[in-house]
């Protein structure tokens, strides 16, 4: 069965002339078609424009002609990032008719490298959350368990992955959005380091913490969509001038001498026994293919949760800022508001009241809080409040600069961690993926779901989520390996070293 097949596996199919473009993408279509009602992973397919990009590339393969590193490879893009003429919702109603003009970086270097752009996936609303239960559009159900959560926020990148939907999916990493989705059904996501992979395009939720990478069932096929997306861009200030180096060549061979960290803070009270047993397991696995392990301490790791979410709720209250109903995205009925504010203003001259006639709004202010009120759901909302209260007058130096002060000590650790081993390794989530609904009138409960990938958000570091279990439920477990900044190529074998010697990964969910 085709879907049942690698990336990797398919592209050399496809170059050796034993597949057609047009056959491997109808087979995921129809896959779509047949599970997508129940999962929800995608927000769009455009199934006529799919199957005439392939038919285009398997015409320049019969003449001889060059075509991309991804030729006829289906990958679904998160509908986080720009993509020319196409919707662009980002899980919002804010949102839901915007189509923009250009091509995110990452989204014209698929299209430069040949990928079939086989649709857009759901998200929390603009990625705020860890459940995918944000997105306006309807929650995303986790294929190995429709009536549990995917993870959020790329949980549509994910659960199309896992479901064999798609065989590659591009996602967003604010503060776990790809490795715990990728941890909870049971595929493999990778955070780039900050810099690695240009976040043109990519609608803005935390700028400073944003970045965007590939998922994947495999970390062979990981590579391979990284090297495409991966590299400098003039068009993103914060992109980083470094070569990218061929992962595909290097990401079998073993790292001899591996040397691993487990984080102390990230294996005691709160980690559900199964994925601490599922961990122990998977470090006996490195330690048979000759690696050793050590503890080390990440003591400013305690405050990573406080830390993070000051810093994204601020920068996510400035970036959203934009969105006013005025220049584009959900504008309110403007001829109703005013009729409305006109009444009110009527009503207050005649009884007198001239201090409510005084503060009443006036008809710019009010679209822009209608528009806002509207067409933002609660989530987000609760997280610009946060942001504007902590960037707020006579509270910035005291929250969002003491913030940024403790990023720099979490910084530190994790660099000085790293002087003492290659890799650090730990859990993704606290516990497998939980039901739909079960934490969403606690959002505290949510935000501390992030706890063990937020810090690699924080310090700007690689990090990657590879399957190493089940549950007695038979719910997917995560690995999470970090590594230090643009050392993807040793984060990417060290990962690939477990999964030659197991076969989690090779697991799919049966959907019928």
């Amino acid at each position: 069965m085709l879907t049942e097949l690698s990336a990797t596996e398919l592209l050399a199919q496809l170059e050796a002339g034993r597949l057609k473009a047009v056959d491997v993408t109808q087979a995921y279509l129809d896959r779509i078609a047949r599970h997508d009602g129940a999962v929800r992973a995608f927000l769009r397919v455009d199934v006529e424009a799919a199957l005439a990009q392939a038919a285009e590339i398997d015409a320049r393969r019969a003449k001889g002609k060059p075509v991309g590193r991804l030729a006829g490879l289906p990958v679904a893009v998160k509908d986080l990032l720009c993509q020319r003429g196409e919707l662009t919702t980002c899980g919002s109603r804010m949102l839901e008719h915007f189509r923009p003009p250009y091509d995110a970086t990452a989204v014209a270097r698929l299209r430069a490298a040949d990928a079939v752009l086989i649709g857009r996936t759901n998200l929390d609303e603009f990625a705020m959350g860890g459940s995918n239960e944000n997105s306006a559009f309807g929650p995303v159900h986790n294929p190995w368990d429709l009536a549990r959560t995917p993870g959020g926020s790329s949980g549509g990148a994910a659960a199309a992955v896992a479901a064999g939907m798609t065989p590659l999916s591009i996602g967003s990493d604010t503060g776990g959005s790809i490795r715990a989705p990728a941890a909870l059904c049971g595929v493999t996501g990778l955070k780039p380091t900050y810099g690695r992979v240009s976040r043109y395009g990519l609608v803005a939720f935390a700028s400073s913490l944003d970045q965007i990478g590939p998922l994947a069932r495999t970390v062979e096929d990981v590579a391979l969509l990284l090297e495409v997306i991966a590299g400098h861009d003039p068009l993103d200030a914060t992109s980083v001038d470094r070569p990218v180096p061929r992962y595909t060549d290097s990401v079998a061979r073993p790292l001899e001498g591996l040397r691993l960290g487990v984080v102390r803070e990230h294996v005691g009270e709160g980690l559900d026994p199964e994925i601490a047993a599922a961990m122990e397991e998977a470090l006996d696995v490195y330690r048979s293919l000759g690696a050793t392990v050590r503890e080390v301490s990440l003591p400013h790791g305690k405050y990573a949760v406080a830390t993070y979410y000051l810093i994204a709720p601020s920068e996510a209250s400035s970036n959203l800022a934009r969105y006013d109903g005025a220049h584009y995205g959900y504008r309110t009925d403007v001829a109703r508001m005013t009729a409305q504010l006109e009444a009110e203003r009527k009503a207050l001259t005649k009884s007198g009241d001239a201090a409510a006639l005084e503060s009443l709004d006036t008809a710019l202010v009010r679209m822009y809080r209608r528009s806002r009120a509207e067409s933002l759901g609660p989530e987000v909302k609760r997280r610009i409040m946060l942001g504007t209260y902590a960037l707020s007058a006579g509270y910035y130096d005291a929250y969002y600069l003491k913030a940024l002060k403790v990023r720099r000590l979490i910084r530190q650790d994790v660099d000085r961690a790293l002087e003492s081993v290659d890799l650090l390794v730990g859990p993704v989530t606290p516990s497998p993926a939980f039901r739909l609904g079960e934490k969403v009138n606690d959002p505290l409960a949510m935000y501390l779901f992030d706890l063990y990938t937020i810090t690699a958000n924080l310090a700007g570091i690689p990090a990657i989520s590879i399957p190493c279990g089940f549950s007695s439920g038979g719910l997917p477990i995560g690995l999470q390996l970090q590594a230090p900044p643009f050392e993807e190529e040793r984060l990417l074998r060290g990962a690939c070293m477990f999964q030659s010697a197991t076969a989690w990964h090779t697991r799919q969910p049966e959907l019928g």
